[in-house]
């Protein structure tokens, strides 16, 4: 029961049974906030709390009471990144002063099925401002809104990707389950370097209605959590048909995804070895290879081959996000803000300048920039790179990997350790297996592999990845939930002031 280790089956466990109330789970996880969050190692993860969260704690009690259970996630505390709009009390801002104070008319698709489900939104996550697209030379974990979010396995460590705050949180037990945004790491990033499962789904899978956009081609929400049965119990909520989501009319019926959740869930399956994908790092390669033994013992077979490289498309890739950015950043400001001081980006960029020393003391707006002065969805060059990126990691890279080698999926370190954090300099780069699958819309989970102590004690996290094919999200979940029973236990964070000596 103790927030750092609550999981949605041992608190639905305790509410049916009547051994605790929904409200008194609330009031655990904003206790917690107050002591972790808001003073003590102050990791500054959660950017606003739901005013009216005990309210509805209240009326989800008095619903069990009467035997009215809502759906799977009955008062389970749920945490938002604040790029997914809430039709509520709270704010949704992207982590930006250019939408501060702005409420969205209605909930994001995913915050609907979630209420639908009994979910208690708790509270909402600071992030990298605007997801991480504003500046090249950002500091993730930082925005205007919400200031710099610290990682609760050492506070001067980076939390990494734009998901920064759910990870941060998630790890630290503010909430249950936690859902993170992901155009290109944002999910799987941060959840290595907090010690958490993360799932980017198949984009098409989970409907993007509402959420703040960067592209229409590689944008996807998804689970954070501490264990794979969390996640696949949250994408059970979120993954319901979306009409007002183009992507999600091919997708296949919603799986069970607790289903597959076996021991012997990797017996027989195939995985390709993504050798050309391995961290520099030796405490992460050591866990690595004692992570293949463990897979080996768990009946898979392991072939090693080479995955497809980013540095072959990075620069088309940052041309279609740019261009699909300023397009749908202004249908969602239409849709979602109507009365918002921006309308576009122009707007934004203009507002940046205009408020240079709250807005960027740190790094400025050059993407933003370079997107303002970009084609539109029509142009040349927007249609040459997009069509470069999905041949080089879909069709000629992940897609022909597992069609002619016949992986169930591809398996790689999720990336190295969390860096030290420097806002003058911002992120440096410790390695990650995200862009393909990002780039090619696939799925890709992460799941706890160990912890390396590094030089002054700190003990910190990272992540193996499974990579599948299109709608794979079951078996995914499935293999890192068999890996996770036999692998090493997940190590909670200390909240180290200092990682270094």
């Amino acid at each position: 029961m103790h927030p750092a280790r609550a999981t949605t089956a041992s608190l639905t466990r305790a509410l049916r049974e009547g051994r605790t109330s929904v409200q008194a789970i609330a009031q655990t996880h904003l206790d917690r906030i107050a002591a972790i969050d808001r003073a003590g190692p102050r990791i500054n993860s959660i950017i606003e709390v739901n005013p009216d969260a005990m309210k509805e704690a209240k009326r989800l009690d008095a619903l069990a009471r009467k035997g009215q259970w809502l759906g799977p996630l009955h008062g389970i505390p749920v945490l938002l990144k604040d790029n997914i709009a809430t039709g509520d009390r709270m704010q949704t801002t992207a982590g930006s002063l250019a939408l501060e104070g702005t409420r969205a008319g209605r909930d994001a698709a995913i915050v609907e099925q979630l209420r639908h489900a009994g979910a208690l939104i708790l509270a909402k996550t600071n992030l990298s401002e605007w997801a991480n697209i504003r500046s090249n030379r950002s500091t993730s974990g930082w925005s205007s809104r919400g200031g710099l979010t610290r990682n609760p396995y050492a506070l001067d460590r980076n939390t990494s990707g734009s998901s920064s705050g759910t990870g941060a949180a998630i790890a630290a037990g503010l909430g249950v389950l936690g859902v993170g945004t992901e155009t290109d790491g944002s999910i799987i990033s941060p959840s290595t370097r907090n010690g958490l499962v993360g799932l980017k789904p198949t984009v098409g899978r989970v409907s993007r209605d509402g959420i703040i956009p960067i592209s229409h081609t590689q944008d996807t929400a998804g689970p954070m959590t501490r264990t794979v049965a969390d996640a696949a119990a949250l994408m059970q909520a979120i993954s319901a048909r979306d009409a007002r989501d183009a992507a999600m009319q091919g997708a296949p019926d919603t799986p069970d995804f607790m289903a597959g959740l076996k021991p012997n869930a990797l017996q027989g399956v195939r995985l390709g070895v993504a050798r050309n994908q391995l961290n520099p790092h030796a405490g992460v390669s050591a866990l690595f290879e004692r992570s293949l033994q463990t897979l080996k013992q768990l009946g898979a077979e392991l072939v090693d081959v080479q995955a497809p490289r980013p540095a072959t498309w990075s620069a088309d890739e940052l041309t279609v996000l740019l261009v699909e950015l300023k397009a749908g950043l202004a249908r969602w400001l239409a849709d979602f803000a109507p009365n918002a001081r921006v309308r576009t980006l122009e707007d934004i960029i203009a507002f940046n300048e205009a408020n240079a020393a709250k807005v960027m003391p740190h790094f400025g707006q050059e993407l933003f920039l370079q997107a303002r002065d970009l084609g539109g969805l029509d142009s040349p060059v927007y249609k040459a790179a997009l069509e470069k990126c999905r041949r080089l990691a879909r069709t000629e890279g992940l897609e022909a990997l597992f069609e002619k080698e016949r992986f169930q999926a591809l398996i790689a370190p999720s990336g190295g350790l969390a860096s030290l954090t420097d806002l003058g300099a911002g992120d440096h780069s410790t390695g990650g297996f995200s862009s393909a699958a990002a780039v090619a819309g696939l799925p890709h989970l992460t799941v706890p592999m160990g912890v390396v102590s590094i030089q002054g004690g700190a003990l910190l996290p990272t992540g193996l990845s499974f990579v599948g094919p299109a709608w794979s999200e079951a078996a995914l979940l499935g293999y890192g939930h068999a890996f996770e029973q036999a692998g090493p236990q997940r190590v909670a964070p200390t909240f180290r002031r200092h990682s270094t000596a």
